[in-house]
């Protein structure tokens, strides 16, 4: 997932952005409020979450997330030291998604970034017009969570439904291991792998696919897309 860090501390957000890379994230950094709202008009880069910090140099943090609303439905995550209720209260009417204090969990952090991507992903399916991803043959159903092969059910686990859909949204893009393990089962590397290595194995013998997940040796997987 591709994230927006919106902090002036160098020093803040360089230890920030290097947890963030560990779980899997692609951060891009901005140190004011018009690096951020420049990386985010529509040609620029698509983010799947903005980690906004209150205090910037430039401009006040709430004025920021309303400039970003008007601009985008991307989901916003305000990150501040400002712990009284009238201030979340002023920032999620603004448009924020959540609300983080400092200091923070990080792996407080992590699952709140990672619940507002799944509610942002969860409505652009039901508010499309077709809320399946067609894959030649195989076409995932997302409000029902059912995948289908040529037509014929396939039943899948709740994780292994996760892993493909995660895989599906982005055919052809290479997922980190570690990206995957945090995404899918909402914590960190160590541990894991093993486990996801029988979940891919799993998936591809029930869609008696084996080409359709391909390994990258040494850094993770991919979605192959079939011929129809």
């Amino acid at each position: 997932m591709r994230l927006l860090l919106v902090e002036d501390d160098n020093h803040v957000a360089a230890a920030l952005s290097a947890v963030l890379a560990r779980h899997g994230f692609d951060v891009t950094h901005a140190r004011s409020g018009e690096e951020a709202l420049q990386a985010l008009v529509p040609e620029g880069d698509v983010f799947g979450v903005v980690l906004l910090d209150l205090g910037l140099p430039d401009q006040d943090g709430y004025e920021v997330c309303g400039k970003i609303r008007k601009r985008t439905s991307t989901p916003v995550i305000m990150v501040t030291a400002r712990s009284d209720v009238r201030s979340r209260i002023h920032g999620l009417n603004l448009g924020a998604d959540d609300y983080v204090v400092k200091p923070y969990d990080t792996g407080e952090l992590l699952a709140r970034i990672h619940a507002v991507s799944r509610r942002s992903v969860a409505e652009d399916a039901s508010g499309g017009g077709d809320t399946a991803l067609k894959l030649g043959p195989v076409r995932i159903e997302l409000p029902t969570r059912q995948v289908s092969v040529d037509g014929s059910i396939v039943q899948l686990t709740r994780k292994e439904f996760d892993l493909l859909a995660l895989l599906a949204q982005r055919p052809g893009v290479v997922f980190r291991r570690e990206q995957i393990i945090s995404e899918v089962w909402r914590t960190s590397w160590e541990g894991t792998g093993r486990t996801l290595e029988v979940h891919v194995a799993s998936l591809r013998a029930k869609l008696r696919m084996p080409a359709l997940i391909e390994t990258v040796r040494g850094v993770g997987y991919r979605l192959v897309v079939p011929a129809a």
